[in-house]
């Protein structure tokens, strides 16, 4: 196995990074780096983010913890510079406010391992704004490619790593439009890829209740346009894949 780089995208997350981050100090799998890139946050996002280097410091692993500032603004050009700035051979994402299991990485790597894998993603369970389960747990495919991924959005981005021994930093650098993260997985796999899915929830991801109707409303809107005007998909191609999309949709949230 070989270092895995864990980009982490930070704005206005003080609430959320330090369990965050401990999640990640509780893998199993220990040769990781923890790249946390600072999207100008307004919140004391940084001083939580400062508090936990020294934390790491202290346990004597402080050289596996780097801050930085991204580049641009937003969450594609957050994670484009944690890219850059990534050491090793394998990159995993992890939104600030979402948690990983202890065997993650490790189940991961060796399912990467025995599918031969330059793509992978797991299966999640939702949690409450505590980070606590709620055994809605979503199950995913086995594999993915181009045209299945149209149909169904159910690569979360917590759950994807990457090897960069069989997949270059530019084919996973993300373009900034709405729903950048979706954007990236059709990107990648349109170009020949496949995706391999652990289907063991092993992530959890973090919803707030009191934005699910507005965040609903806003997926709708962002994955129509990725079909139009970032796919540029026909309007009849586009409908067909929204439906597949909208069953799925409601079937990972019921």
């Amino acid at each position: 196995m070989a270092m895995v780089s864990v980009v982490i995208p930070v704005h206005n997350a003080s609430r959320f990074i330090e369990d965050t981050l401990r999640s990640v100090l509780a893998e199993t799998y220990k040769d990781w780096e923890i790249i946390l890139v600072e999207d100008h946050s307004t919140d004391n996002s940084l001083e939580c983010m400062n508090f936990m280097a020294r934390e790491f410091e202290r346990k004597g692993i402080g050289d596996r913890i780097r801050i930085i500032k991204s580049e641009g603004r937003g969450a594609a050009n957050a994670r484009n510079t944690g890219i850059d700035a990534a050491k090793g051979r394998y990159i995993a994402f992890l939104d600030a406010d979402d948690l990983w299991e202890p065997p993650k990485l490790e189940k991961q790597l060796k399912f990467m391992n025995l599918k031969n894998a330059a793509f992978s993603f797991t299966g999640y369970e939702f949690a409450d704004e505590t980070g606590v389960g709620i055994e809605k747990i979503v199950r995913i495919p086995k594999i993915m490619d181009y045209k299945s991924a149209l149909k169904n959005t159910t690569i979360f981005t917590s759950t994807v790593m990457f090897d960069l021994e069989k997949i270059s930093k530019e084919e996973i650098k993300m373009p900034d439009v709405p729903s950048e993260d979706t954007a990236t997985w059709w990107k990648i796999l349109r170009s020949g890829y496949r995706a391999y899915g652990l289907d063991r929830a092993m992530t959890l991801y973090r919803r707030s209740s009191n934005t699910l109707s507005s965040n609903k409303k806003t997926a709708i809107k962002r994955i129509w346009n990725l079909y139009r005007n970032v796919e540029r998909l026909s309007l009849l191609y586009s409908a067909w894949c929204f439906v597949f999309y909208a069953v799925h949709a409601v079937g990972r949230r019921l």
